[in-house]
């Protein structure tokens, strides 16, 4: 019996370190696709997570793989924040490798008033290209590609202070937010449960966060979305959907288990 306990005690000790290491040190970089017309670098859901101190690991990072461009597909701070000069510097650094394209997530659409206006002022001063229900031409390699940011009603991601009934994004409101798909479209969409209706709107590739993994990973599968949904269907990784892409991100920030931090780079 207390060769038992040992083991047991052995085991969550191992346990505990691997998790502060995954959640304090771990960043890893996943690469996915296997084309050579463009290389994305993205990154997602960083929130409050700081390494180093200020993110330059990140910069590295992403700098060692020589993207055409960068995405940050939504809630590169949270809610709560009231500081945004590590965000900004960390920013510049980052345009200074390629160009950025960002859209707001959650977080961003909930920031209180006043700070929402300083992280506008905040992105102003930088050289990323904000994306609210709006889209730029990016030319790389000879090759155009339209990028298209979406950023639907916050009563898609809570409504009446739960998460009951919310509203959902379909075709006919992609229409609406970014007019009808022209080329080849890159959508920046910070949810990835409404994938299907960014498919039948026309995205050819479409990149996402939110989700965190799914917070816990088992198996390569996701067990909790932020809507307290369990067992969420697309958390990490690329999903076929009916010919179109969708890259899921899980993202930088937030604690997790069994799915680490990453920056994820494609080549489409």
């Amino acid at each position: 019996m207390r060769y038992i306990i040992t083991i047991l005690i052995a085991a969550a000790f191992v346990l505990l370190v691997y998790l502060l290491c995954e959640n304090f040190i771990l960043l890893t970089v996943r690469h996915a696709g296997t084309g050579k017309r463009l290389r994305i670098a993205h990154i997602s859901d960083i929130h409050k997570k700081r390494y180093q101190g200020d993110n330059m690991l990140i910069v590295y990072r992403i700098e060692q793989e020589e993207p055409d461009l960068i995405f940050i597909t939504g809630d590169i701070v949270s809610r709560t924040e009231t500081d945004f000069s590590v965000t900004e510097a960390f920013l510049r650094e980052l345009c200074k490798i390629a160009p950025v394209y960002m859209i707001f997530g959650n977080h961003e659409q909930s920031l209180p008033a006043g700070r929402q206006e300083e992280f506008l002022q905040m992105l102003a001063r930088t050289d990323v290209i904000l994306l609210r229900n709006s889209r730029a031409e990016a030319s790389v390699n000879g090759k155009v590609f339209n990028i298209c940011g979406i950023e639907p009603p916050y009563t898609t991601y809570k409504k009446n202070g739960g998460y009951f009934h919310l509203d959902k994004v379909t075709a006919e409101n992609m229409r609406d937010m970014v007019g009808d798909p022209t080329g080849e479209i890159l959508l920046l969409a910070h949810n990835p449960i409404f994938a299907e209706a960014y498919a039948e709107w026309g995205a050819d590739y479409t990149f996402s966060g939110h989700v965190h993994g799914g917070a816990v990973r088992f198996f390569g599968i996701g067990m909790l979305s932020p809507e307290r949904r369990f067992f969420p269907r697309y958390t990490k990784g690329v999903y076929d959907i009916g010919g179109k892409k969708l890259f899921v991100s899980a993202g930088i920030g937030k604690l997790r288990a069994f799915d680490p931090p990453e920056i994820v780079i494609y080549d489409i």
